[in-house]
């Protein structure tokens, strides 16, 4: 997201109205999320998704307009010129290649660009962005500096992270929203069935054409603006900011915009991290993607103070003190997920990878020396990633900050449970957990682990040993949550107490007295310790209050 010159001319001018004018006769066509299932099947569908296009090309068949589009834009095949412009009619189909969209090869046309359909729970649209970038091609045409600018500029379409980021947002109506860094507008999209305004920004113009082409292609009314950063959008403030960045950790260089910013290092996600606060209204939220390194320093210092996050989270720390600095007067409260973790090698690996690079190659070797030298220099150990949502507070309204590992699998989507934390930190805010009456949800569970009594124990170790009769010894109990994020908290035999009368009569601080006299504890003690552990429980929607926030 660094300014930058593009080396070729991309899309025409033109495109943005040419798609606009391609609704009708996909919709006609059945070239729709819908229309394509079932044209396809479920199974051949599924085929498809994992790259494999022969039984697609098998059940859509030759002759109706659908296969036509189908085979042209999801198969990557050259189709007859006559069949391609009966299914664009009444577009022409020179109009369509004079735009860029398609390319005339041997007699026959074939796709310039990649667009296909796309939907969710609340909206049906169509995606136009690049083609899938394969280095291993043969140079053909000689244009070796043609390909490496077309490399640099290339324009994803709906990749997996920006899929995540989608199922992530939350979707509460809102009267603005920023699409920060918006690509051929995938967020845009799914931010239009809760969004009144819609302003997408990005520094490469080709990404703003292929965006103006998805809004156009998809009937979607957007503000489009280009440059780097916040620069288009300087002293505005929005009610939620969406971003999917250049985000992957790397040396200062540029070699993918769509990947690099530039800036060395987690740059990217430092800067949009500790500004975005200052770019939201008040009770206004920022949701991103991001990337953070994780450095021998800091894994040492966690682990000498006893930290159970073990350093990971030290430099998002630091950047959401820029950020609570950033949203003055108002308040924070920010959430930061980990959601993965890999170490140099793998992260250097799997980016190579994804960019079409075989990190065998000498091109691979000499592109991974230099991403490990820079890791080395740096002390990097590993690099995290995961979400970040952030929330501008009213003036005077203190802010509440979390940083958690979220790596066991999870129900998608995540939206709503990021939309559910938000609702329980502002419930906190007004109100002392002590004083409630609380309830266990039956979305929670409790599992207990037992391991077989040894024989030398003998017969008569019973269950005030923790073991039954069946002969095993109790060794741990785990609140699970069932759905959402499906948390998991260990417990012990107080804990355990401490939930079972959570059952919305009693509130919270009675509960913890009954329990420490019966155990023999001091309340005050025993309190103190619970509240921690039940505010945790809170968060994560493993207890409730009588009424749920």
């Amino acid at each position: 997201m660094i300014d930058t010159t593009p080396g070729e001319v991309g899309p025409g001018a033109a495109l943005p109205d040419l798609a606009a004018r391609l609704a009708a006769p996909f919709r006609t066509a059945g070239f729709t999320v819908e229309g394509v299932a079932a044209a396809l099947g479920a199974d051949v569908g599924a085929a498809l998704d994992r790259g494999e296009p022969e039984p697609a090309a098998r059940a859509v068949g030759e002759d109706t307009p659908l296969a036509t589009l189908v085979r042209l834009f999801l198969l990557g095949e050259a189709r007859p010129a006559a069949d391609v412009a009966a299914a664009l009619a009444p577009v022409g189909l020179d109009e369509a290649v004079d735009a860029g969209l398609l390319d005339r090869r041997d007699g026959a046309v074939v796709a310039a660009l990649d667009l296909r359909p796309h939907a969710d729970e609340h909206g049906s649209w169509w995606v136009v962005s690049d083609l899938e970038l394969r280095p291993d091609e043969p140079d053909t045409a000689g244009d070796a500096a043609g390909r490496a600018d077309r490399a640099r500029e290339h324009v994803l379409g709906t990749g997996a992270a920006s899929l995540s980021l989608a199922r992530a947002t939350v979707r509460r109506p809102v009267a603005t929203l920023l699409d920060l860094g918006a690509g051929c507008g995938v967020q845009t999209l799914h931010a239009s069935g809760h969004a009144a305004a819609l302003t997408a920004t990005d520094v490469s113009p080709r990404a703003l054409t292929l965006a103006r082409a998805t809004f156009a292609l998809s009937g979607i009314d957007a503000e489009v603006l280009a440059g780097p950063w916040w620069e288009p959008v300087a002293g505005r403030r929005f009610d939620q900011v969406v971003c999917n960045p250049p985000f992957v950790p790397g040396p200062p260089e540029i070699e993918h915009v769509y990947r690099d910013a530039g800036l060395g290092g987690d740059g990217a996600s430092a800067l949009l991290v500790s500004t975005l606060p200052g770019h939201l209204a008040p009770d206004g939220v920022g949701q991103l993607l991001a990337s953070w390194l994780v450095t021998r320093p800091d894994v040492e210092a966690a682990r000498a103070a006893g930290d159970p996050h073990d350093g990971w989270d030290a430099r998002p720390r630091r950047w959401l003190a820029a950020a609570a600095e950033a949203a003055e007067p108002g308040g924070l409260d920010a959430w930061v997920v980990q959601r993965d973790v890999a170490d140099p090698a793998l992260h250097v690996g799997t980016w190579l990878r994804d960019a079409g690079v075989d990190p065998a190659s000498p091109a691979g070797r000499a592109r991974s020396a230099r991403w490990l030298d820079f890791f080395a220099e740096h002390d990097v150990v590993a690099i995290g990633f995961g979400f970040v949502t952030l929330r501008r507070t009213a003036p005077g309204v203190g802010g509440t900050v979390v940083c958690e590992d979220m790596r066991q699998a999870h129900g998608d989507p995540l939206g709503p449970e990021v939309e559910a934390w938000l609702d329980r930190v502002a419930w906190l805010r007004g109100h002392d957990l002590l004083d409630e009456a609380l309830v266990v949800p039956a979305t929670t569970a409790l599992e207990r682990g037992y391991t077989p009594v040894a024989p030398e124990d003998g017969p008569d170790d019973g269950p005030e040993d923790g073991t039954d009769d069946g002969g095993w010894r109790r060794i741990g109990g785990t609140l699970v949550r069932l759905d959402g994020p499906q948390w998991r908290h260990d417990l012990d035999e107080l804990g355990e107490a401490l939930l079972a009368g959570c059952r919305g009569h009693l509130p919270l601080r009675d509960l913890c007295e009954l329990l420490a006299l019966a155990h023999g504890r001091d309340p005050e003690e025993l309190t103190a310790a619970a509240l921690p552990v039940v505010r945790e429980l809170f968060l994560h929607g493993m207890v409730t209050p009588g009424t749920t926030p």
